[in-house]
């Protein structure tokens, strides 16, 4: 039989996945690993979807997502990025990653070079090679709050630079990137002819500082911004995400979800238009609860000398494991086995990651409490 081909074959999986599955086969795990809202859906949102799917909204949808999102989302995108955009600008996508993905591939051709963050979430470099493409990593300065080291940047551009990737905020440092920063990046994409795809999933998950959309200082249409109800929304599950682009991007996006995904879900849809035109107190009440296990995690980490710099936003805190001398994947499989919490290893995030371990804020807060005191013990036993 003929192999198989080599970029789905070889392509990375995700350490966190791979902490998942293992976590699945241990009993009264205490989960830290996955970037899940432990919220349920608010109840609107759920009725919407009710509503449509016994009305009999169970058809196909227009391959960029039903129009009255689309408005929307135009309406949304005026009012709270700044971004200045037409229906025909907008794809509703297969989730925020579906979106990530899909801006790859109508960018970015095999041999072309991605520039992508270190540490950052591991699809981006999965999406890129995929293709076909080459993930050159950038890194995210920890002594700098996580911030991109322009220096770095520059080094790393060749001719085959493509696009340039960022996040904020940041997914795993919890990093919001100032106005300052996102200016300089868009001037790096400008002087080496850049695509930039922005993933801004997090956008409303923010504890200090402002988000800013680079596509809101954009004029000439090499921004393509990734959007996402799954963090905001607690909808993980539905799959509804969104792009932001020049006409030509989005035209050509719309075509590609033709032989991917045909079209979203047409009842997804309606729920998420229920979660842009219902109430938003829900959105606020969630990023509190965040909040406030952002400090909760920020003192015990400290108290132990572990901390490694206070995320702003997002709902991950990055902690420091280089102590231990244990590999990142080590350390999480022997943490689970020991002391039964899973955590996602720093490595999978990069080689500026490898020292750390991702613990996810998105659980309850005593769960969260005890999880991090067991981690703090075995660190403390296991120092190297």
């Amino acid at each position: 039989m003929k192999p198989l081909a080599d970029n789905p074959r070889t392509m990375p999986r995700s350490g966190i996945r791979e902490i998942m599955k293992l976590a699945a086969t241990v009993a009264h795990v205490i989960h830290l690993e996955v970037g899940e809202p432990d919220f349920d859906t608010p109840q609107h949102i759920v009725d919407a979807a009710t509503k449509a799917a016994t009305e009999g909204f169970t058809k196909y949808t227009p391959n960029a997502g039903i129009l009255s999102l689309r408005e929307a989302l135009v309406e949304k995108l005026r009012t709270e990025n700044g971004i200045d955009v037409s229906t025909q600008n907008v794809v509703v996508t297969l989730g925020g990653v579906g979106g990530m993905t899909s801006a790859t591939m109508v960018t970015v051709e095999a041999g072309d070079e991605v520039l992508i963050p270190d540490p950052g979430w591991p699809n981006y470099e999965s999406a890129v090679m995929l293709i076909g493409g080459v993930p050159r990593k950038y890194p995210l300065d920890p002594y700098r709050g996580f911030l991109p080291d322009l220096s770095a940047l520059e080094e790393l551009v060749t001719e085959r630079t493509k696009m340039l990737l960022i996040n904020s905020p940041s997914n795993p440092t919890g990093a919001v990137f100032p106005r300052r920063t996102i200016e300089a990046l868009l001037d790096f994409a400008y002087r080496h002819d850049l695509y930039l795809l922005s993933d801004e999933v997090y956008e409303h998950i923010i504890f200090e500082g402002e988000h800013t959309s680079p596509a809101k200082l954009n004029h000439d249409g090499r921004v393509i911004t990734c959007f996402s109800f799954s963090k905001t929304y607690a909808m993980t599950g539905w799959r509804v995400g969104y792009i932001a682009a020049s006409k030509e991007i989005a035209e050509v996006i719309t075509k590609l979800q033709e032989p991917l995904i045909s079209c979203v879900c047409g009842i997804a849809q309606k729920a998420a238009e229920a979660a842009l035109l219902g109430p938003q107190d829900c959105v606020a009440q969630m990023c509190q609860s965040y909040k406030k296990r952002r400090d909760t995690a920020v003192q015990i980490l400290e108290s132990s000398n572990l901390l490694t710099s206070i995320p702003q936003g997002a709902f991950y805190i990055l902690l420091d494991i280089s102590s231990t001398g244990l590999d990142s994947y080590a350390f999480a499989k022997a943490l689970l086995s020991e002391q039964r919490v899973a955590v996602a290893p720093g490595g999978t995030f990069g080689e500026v990651g490898k020292n750390y371990a991702r613990v996810s804020l998105a659980t309850q807060e005593g769960q969260l409490r005890e999880g991090l005191e067991r981690i703090c013990a075995f660190i403390a036993n296991n120092r190297d």
